[in-house]
């Protein structure tokens, strides 16, 4: 199973601290599962241009083409302005509108307010519906106060964040089992 923890902003250290505790849980749980970290600070995505993401090269083809290629994405994002960032927000132009077909998603959100959980419901859980994307539907939150000095200090986010990492598995594996049992129904 390939799962990409896909950190989704340039800016900021909070939501990448998130994924890396998110990365070292499934490592420790799922030792056979293959994750791959994508922290778009550490790429020069291009701006989508309307091209076939297979058509991108460099770090935007290195991009599109992994998330492609998985069978389960986290997403982990900050809010910013009451909104996603832009460098996510990009990467999801640049795939084609199916593109989570098959894949499972799941989030994991930093914010400043507890009122920002509403961008993940109204801005994120529709984009990703959009694409087709088979979501956990319970996502984690984190607040400004649940970190200190760059670290995760609240006890009941790290419980969320392993409950998330089973979660993305356990329902990766369901529908892997689902699709290929209705694929054995067909002769050919």
């Amino acid at each position: 199973m390939k799962i990409v923890g896909l950190s989704g902003s340039k800016v900021g250290s909070k939501t990448r601290t998130a994924m890396n505790y998110t990365v070292k849980s499934l490592a420790e749980k799922y030792p056979d599962t293959e994750v791959t970290v994508i922290d778009l600070a550490e790429y020069d995505v291009q701006f989508s241009d309307g091209r076939n993401y297979m058509e991108y090269e460099g770090d935007t083809g290195f991009v599109t083409q992994t998330i492609m290629e998985a069978d389960a994405i986290i997403i982990g994002t900050p809010i910013f302005q009451a909104s996603i960032p832009a460098t996510l927000k990009n990467i999801f132009d640049l795939l084609p509108v199916d593109a989570f077909r098959d894949k499972v998603v799941s989030m994991l959100v930093t914010a400043g307010s507890a009122k920002h959980y509403l961008i993940a419901e109204q801005q994120l859980k529709p984009i990703l519906a959009y694409m087709k994307a088979q979501m956990v539907q319970t996502y984690v939150f984190i607040e400004e106060e649940d970190f200190y000095r760059k670290e995760i200090i609240n006890d009941d986010v790290f419980f969320r964040i392993e409950r998330l990492v089973e979660d993305t598995v356990v329902l990766t594996e369901t529908f892997t089992k689902i699709r290929e049992e209705k694929e054995a129904q067909y002769d050919f």
